[in-house]
């Protein structure tokens, strides 16, 4: 087998990162995956640096394993091609608007008269169960939305910031792979299929209250919102740089203290039990500051080491393309691909004892599988020939 979704078929109507993330996970995983574009492509494509035009970096790290159709879902004998498509398909995803996917003639109902037994996954801004049904969403807007950028505001920074990853975009995409994968678990027990909505508002607030609502859990209340481990929380200036250490338990703690000859700071109040350190995190994160700037990085590295404290170093986003365990393990798969020559890819970052995934192909190029998808649908050369020229379908052939 090559991966454990193997024989699971995919249409794929997501763009962007969200959507895309998803589906190239379950691609990873061995699902069959059939990524439909617009005739001008996933804005993705468009986002440099890129060597080849409508082949930008997101795209190339969000697409791979994918087969790539570019069709016009607003012409009727598009729509009629898509619909094709999702007859013979276990899981349609997409992440516009419900309200747009209704307008096009796809919304669960329409897709139940062809196939009773879809997977039907929705991920996008706000659940239909809620006043902002149908409002438009964005990375950016959910962080602001569930108080990430206030967060980042309160670890020392000036003013709210994003966090500088597309956070919410990815975090939901994972949900989405969740649902999919259990509810086509559902389906092999029950025999039925169904419709799944993947909201990002409340993925993202799902996470951010799991950890800061704190006080606010009790009726009534016991204090105010926010973990303040994570308030505090530093990396730590040496004398030549920078390490990511955490003391955390009692354990940990007295071993740092052993070796840095002050065993009676463990009689502190501050550090007698894991609540007192709780209540006293910011000044004891202070402390091990003024300790920690007094000597050089690789000392604090052997030494967490050695006392069994976890620590590492602070690296650069360009130092993890040379870092010794991702190099080791396999992370980084050496790709050819068609037109962009020489890549870095990255493996699932998951490992399997018997369905192990294997290597996937290439990002597409826009329109590289069309012709081909376009036959297994039974389409004659010549169909698909006048097809391309009345732009409901576009190929790479071209």
């Amino acid at each position: 087998m090559s991966g454990p979704l193997q024989g699971v078929k995919i249409v794929d109507l997501t763009t962007v990162v969200m959507g895309p993330f998803a589906t190239q996970i379950l691609a990873e995983l061995g699902a069959e995956v059939i990524k439909v574009e617009p005739l001008n492509g996933d804005n993705m494509r468009d986002v440099g640096p890129m060597k080849s035009p409508k082949m930008g970096h997101l795209h190339l790290h969000l697409n791979r394993g994918k087969r790539g159709i570019a069709l016009d879902l607003k012409h009727q004998r598009g729509l009629e091609i898509i619909k094709k498509l999702i007859a013979e398909a276990d899981v349609l995803i997409y992440n516009v608007r419900p309200q747009a996917m209704a307008r096009l003639g796809l919304a669960y109902e329409d897709i139940l008269e062809i196939n009773p037994k879809i997977i039907y996954v929705g991920a996008y801004g706000y659940s239909e169960k809620g006043p902002r049904a149908g409002q438009a969403a964005y990375d950016d807007l959910i962080q602001g939305a569930t108080g990430v950028p206030w967060l980042v505001s309160r670890g020392g920074q000036d003013s709210p910031r994003y966090v500088p990853l597309n956070f919410a975009d990815r975090v939901t995409g994972l949900h989405a792979v969740y649902a999919v994968t259990a509810a086509l678990y559902q389906r092999e027990r029950s025999g039925v299929g169904q419709a799944v909505e993947v909201p990002m508002f409340e993925a993202i607030s799902h996470f951010v209250l799991g950890d800061h609502m704190a006080g606010l859990t009790f009726q009534p209340e016991r204090g105010p919102s926010g973990y303040e481990r994570l308030k505090h929380r530093r990396v730590y200036q040496t004398s030549d740089g920078f390490v990511c250490a955490l003391v955390y338990n009692e354990g940990q703690w007295t071993r740092f203290w052993n070796e840095i000859g002050e065993p009676k700071m463990m009689r502190d109040p501050k550090f007698v039990t894991h609540s007192a350190r709780a209540q006293n995190i910011g000044k004891i994160y202070d402390l091990l500051e003024k300790i920690i700037i007094e000597r050089p990085t690789e000392y604090w590295i052997n030494f967490f080491q050695k006392i069994d404290v976890p620590v590492a170093k602070m690296n650069r986003v360009d130092d993890l393309l040379a870092d010794e365990h991702l190099v080791k393990s396999g992370f980084f798969i050496p790709e050819d691909h068609p037109s962009e020559g020489s890549l870095y890819a990255m493996r699932t970052p998951t490992s399997w004892s018997k369905t192990s995934p294997s290597q996937k192909t290439s990002a597409p190029l826009l329109g590289q599988h069309t012709r081909e998808v376009l036959q297994n649908l039974n389409f004659s050369d010549q169909e698909i020939d006048d097809l391309i020229a009345l732009r409901v379908v576009s190929s790479a052939e071209q």
